[in-house]
């Protein structure tokens, strides 16, 4: 092993006020993934139960755009605005502004895009190459609220990494769909954006507060990347990452930090849900067909096979390669459950599936989404009870989780959740209490060395 003195840990424990920002987020996240499934269902079932009502509801006008494009171009600029606020904040001041810790996730993320894409293409050789990009995104809000619901006791650094990894790889896709799926670009109007944005930049640079400067300023960068032709979620990143995310002397929240909290809930509770109800809706006419298109089969693989192996690959190869080491306290099958939540893809998705598809080929992207991203649900739900089982087979009792119970029964690592009391639980309990490689920290030492 190399000296301990160049050996960096990934996924570190995490200081208060990161913990409890993490934690406001997830609460955020798990109801916005709770209201988009249901938006997804009941478009789904409205599509296949009166499609031609549900198609007008997708085409009605309001103003220059139908309500499916304000749902894409104007309700998920939003959402990449608070995916582009976050991004920034974990590297400027978050938990990955040492390039060491941010190597990572960073990596997983970028091979998380990559792997997907190629074993689409592996399984349309040949056929409609198209839509490599699908599989390609980690769907933030759904990952978030599976985990919330039935891994509420994993680490926070694991959960940590999803989310880290989760906003890095949105904007990798916004990147390939403003350079892979934009047919034609007018210059003049996206110097006018391009514009906007330098207003917006140099606004925060000088300490401007006032939103009647800034929202005009957002929505003239959005029209302008929309009217150049460029997908307008372009304009959301941008402008997420131009906001200033350090606090001044004497200020108690960043503009990063106050729009974050203004806008989280707005995008993960409205914006994602309509965006869902106005996609997901696609009439399953195809049958057994379907099943054996090559589209949804892509798309299924890229999800089921494609992204935990890229997360799992990407992880594994800056461990190897670099000076890097997972924490002695976890272990790979923590990372394997985080990387079956990754394969989680539908909002971005049944994005790029609009984009790149059109009619049946389109409907058949869709299916795959949906039917893949509930595949790997229902895979990491399996990959937490076996991995919760498996300590309680071989004895394990709480006591092996660190020291005795405190006074008030409060397991010291688990929180008041857990009553210990000694001896070995029973099997209700152990499944509880062990969670994925229910990470065992040491007290005694920093969790970086």
């Amino acid at each position: 092993m190399s000296d301990t003195s160049f050996v960096r840990r990934f996924f570190p424990d995490l200081d208060p006020r990161e913990r409890s920002f993490l934690g406001d987020l997830f609460r955020q996240e798990t109801v916005g993934g709770a209201l988009a499934l249901i938006a997804a269902a009941v478009a789904l079932v409205w599509a296949n139960v009166s499609e031609p009502s549900y198609d007008s509801l997708r085409h009605f006008l309001v103003g220059p755009l139908d309500l499916e494009h304000w749902a894409a171009e104007g309700a998920l600029t939003l959402f990449f605005f608070v995916a582009g606020l976050e991004l920034k904040r974990e590297f400027v001041v978050g938990s990955l502004r040492r390039p060491a810790d941010a190597a990572v996730p960073v990596v997983a993320a970028i091979s998380g895009v990559a792997v997907p894409a190629l074993v689409y293409l592996a399984v349309n050789a040949g056929g409609e190459t198209g839509g490599w990009a699908i599989p390609a995104a980690t769907d933030i809000a759904f990952a978030l609220a599976v985990l919330a619901v039935v891994g509420s006791n994993l680490p926070t650094s694991l959960r940590a990494f999803l989310l880290t990894m989760a906003v890095v790889d949105d904007p990798i896709v916004v990147i390939i769909i403003a350079t892979f799926f934009t047919e034609e670009v007018h210059l003049l109007a996206l110097a006018g954006g391009a514009l906007a944005l330098a207003a917006y930049g140099l606004g925060q640079r000088l300490r401007w507060s006032s939103p009647l400067v800034f929202v005009p300023l957002a929505v003239a960068a959005w029209w302008g990347v929309h009217e150049a032709g460029i997908h307008a979620t372009i304009a959301g990143v941008a402008l997420g990452l131009l906001t200033r995310v350090r606090r001044d002397e004497g200020e108690e929240h960043s503009p990063a930090e106050h729009l974050e909290h203004l806008l989280a809930p707005v995008s993960s509770g409205v914006a994602v849900p309509a965006f869902a109800l106005l996609t997901a809706g696609v009439p399953l006419s195809g049958g057994a067909d379907l099943v054996r298109d090559p589209v949804v089969l892509g798309v299924v693989a890229g999800l089921l096979l494609g992204k935990p192996i890229g997360v799992l690959l990407g992880a594994w190869s800056v461990t190897r390669f670099t000076h890097a080491e997972l924490n002695p306290d976890l272990a790979w099958r923590d990372l394997f459950g985080v990387a079956i939540l990754a394969g989680i893809g539908f909002t971005v998705s049944l994005l790029v599936s609009d984009l790149a598809f059109a009619g049946d080929l389109q409907e058949a992207a869709k299916v795959g989404v949906l039917a893949g991203s509930r595949s790997m649900t229902k895979r990491f739900m399996v990959v937490l009870l076996v991995s919760a089982r498996r300590p309680c087979a071989t004895g394990m009792t709480p006591a092996s989780f660190g020291p005795p119970a405190q006074a008030s029964g409060e397991h010291p690592h688990l929180g008041p959740a857990v009553n210990v009391t000694g001896g070995a639980p029973p099997g209700g309990l152990c499944a509880a209490l062990i969670v994925v490689g229910t990470t065992r920290r040491r007290t005694s030492r920093p969790p970086w060395t």
